[in-house]
């Protein structure tokens, strides 16, 4: 058999870590939308994902360990004093192999299937990536000043060139930053990341990096260490749950959908951000 030829597809596993303690949200994961803890509304749409073999719940606490349990999910625990959702998926790793681990957000309850499938088809069409991920097209002004909605600038490979907040890249002959998506492609972060295994376990033990601690964006720590981002491009969207009003935000749309799962029609053109 020729060297890197293999019999079986890759395996991917999909994890939703779930922390109890929120400094905005408390007890995030168990807050109710429409009858069902937001954690299920996560494991629900991912478990519509067409490339995920597994989908598993990663948390640190018992409360939602058993609210996992209570509507059939995967769950595992993992220590409470992970500092973040990829040191919780890397957790997972080490004691449950596969190829490929999905990092998927949990407080996005709406997050569209379909996004998580491109996420994983972009990393597995790339071997020279360790990490995939998925961009937008920006096209609101409100975004690209926000330092919350991150944006992306990435080669012709596809290759991430670099995360910030800051809006890039920089339109330097338009001076009015409103007409800046108008005027040039730019592209805001979706918040999905892919790894693969190997590279998965050594990022979980590398030092946080200086643009990651400048910009508080975790990803930089991949690119400063000559890392490969594959970014793929969608028209999916997402609404993390921050904020009451955005609790408020996603029960309206979970209300006006004829079903519990919201169509990609309902997300695709949504403005926020990751």
């Amino acid at each position: 058999m020729a060297i890197g030829i293999r019999d079986q597809p890759l395996t991917t596993i999909g994890i939703i870590p779930a922390r109890y303690a929120s400094q905005r949200l408390p007890a995030k994961p168990l807050i109710e939308l429409q009858g069902k803890p937001m954690v299920q509304r996560v494991y629900e749409q991912a478990m519509k994902a067409r490339k995920l073999d597994r989908v598993i719940v990663a948390t640190d606490d018992r409360r939602i360990e058993q609210a996992v349990k209570a509507f059939g999910g995967d769950v595992l625990m993992t220590p409470a004093d992970l500092r973040s959702g990829s040191d919780r998926v890397a957790a997972v790793a080490k004691s449950l192999a596969a190829d490929m681990y999905v990092n998927i957000q949990g407080d996005e309850p709406l997050i569209p299937p379909g996004l998580i499938d491109e996420a994983v088809e972009t990393l597995e069409r790339d071997s020279g990536a360790v990490v995939g991920t998925m961009a937008r097209r920006l096209e609101s002004p409100a975004d690209l000043s926000n330092p919350g909605v991150v944006k992306v600038v990435f080669d012709r490979r596809g290759h991430a060139l670099y995360f910030s907040r800051s809006p890039i890249p920089h339109v330097r002959d338009e001076s009015d930053l409103k007409r800046w998506p108008s005027s040039a492609v730019i592209y805001k972060h979706v918040g999905i990341y892919v790894y693969r295994r190997e590279f998965l376990l050594r990022f979980a033990i590398m030092e946080e990096s200086s643009l990651e601690r400048a910009e508080k964006l975790e990803q930089l720590r991949i690119l400063e260490a000559g890392e490969t981002i594959a970014v793929g491009t969608t028209v999916h969207d997402s609404i993390p749950v921050d904020t009451p009003a955005d609790i408020d935000r996603v029960l309206q749309i979970l209300k006006s959908s004829a079903s519990p799962s919201p169509s990609k029609s309902v997300l695709k053109d949504s403005s926020h951000g990751s």
